[in-house]
């Protein structure tokens, strides 16, 4: 567990490290460049190699037994996002584990937790055999308008919290149904190869946010590095943040 400079968290908890390419917004990724460099200095985690063409050097999909348990031990509430270095929903990570980590986070009810994955598919299919806690927020990425379709899985997840990262944003997001949606994080590319967000598109998201009362956060405008073009927004910064919702029977309680 680390402290992130990610604007919407403020620690990283990754109880699996390790992915492949599934989409555009991946083609750029910067765990899988990460993972590159934390290899070439002996990080233990990241000695495994992914498969050439989809993942990379140190990007293997791997299972950390220690690190799962760590959130029972912090005593100070934290707002944690899950697996900044792999995707929970990873067809290599077992049914088992992945309801491991549920257990976990239903424990440490005094964390909030945010996962993010591309692979819709299979949250849809282990979302009803999972514990779904009022700390757990669930997020799906929406890239571009192919993959609007994940936010029509999302809305049929009970979790406290459902939100849309559409980070790297690489087109405006036609047809995007934002009914049952929470929150919806937007921003630009970051690194050398980056692919520049135009404000229309930022624009035009942060106007449907406001129209159906959906907080709006804009987490940059990307570059050379992820810091490079602010997060101004026509003037302003956007930090809104989600109140969790009462989903009645469908979420679980968690500890008192």
């Amino acid at each position: 567990m680390a402290e992130t400079s990610i604007e919407w968290a403020t620690h990283v908890w990754n109880p699996t490290t390790g992915c492949d390419r599934v989409s555009p917004g991946c083609a750029h990724c910067y765990a899988l460049d990460l993972a590159a460099r934390l290899k070439r200095f002996g990080q233990p985690k990241y000695q495994r190699d992914g498969r050439p063409g989809s993942s990379g050097p140190g990007f293997a999909v791997t299972l950390h037994e220690r690190t799962l348990t760590e959130p029972l031990r912090w005593r100070a509430p934290r707002v944690v996002f899950v697996n900044s270095m792999s995707d929970l929903f990873h067809e290599e990570i077992p049914d088992e584990y992945i309801a491991r980590v549920f257990a976990i986070m239903q424990q440490a009810a005094q964390h909030t937790f945010q996962i993010l994955t591309k692979r819709h598919e299979r949250l849809a299919e282990l979302a009803p055999t999972l514990p779904w806690a009022r700390n757990v927020w669930m997020g799906v990425t929406i890239e571009n308008r192919r993959f609007v379709h994940r936010a029509d899985v999302l809305r049929g997840v009970p979790a406290a919290v459902r939100f849309i990262s559409a980070e790297p944003l690489l087109g405006p997001l036609e047809g995007l149904n934002l009914d049952g949606i929470d929150w919806l994080i937007a921003g630009g590319e970051s690194g050398a190869k980056h692919r520049p967000v135009r404000e229309q598109w930022l624009v035009e998201l942060r106007d449907r946010c406001l129209e159906q009362g959906v907080p709006y956060f804009f987490k940059q405008w990307g570059g050379q590095r992820s810091k490079s073009g602010g997060r101004l927004l026509q003037g302003r910064e956007w930090s809104q943040m989600p109140e969790p919702k009462e989903r009645a029977a469908e979420l679980v309680a968690g500890p008192s």
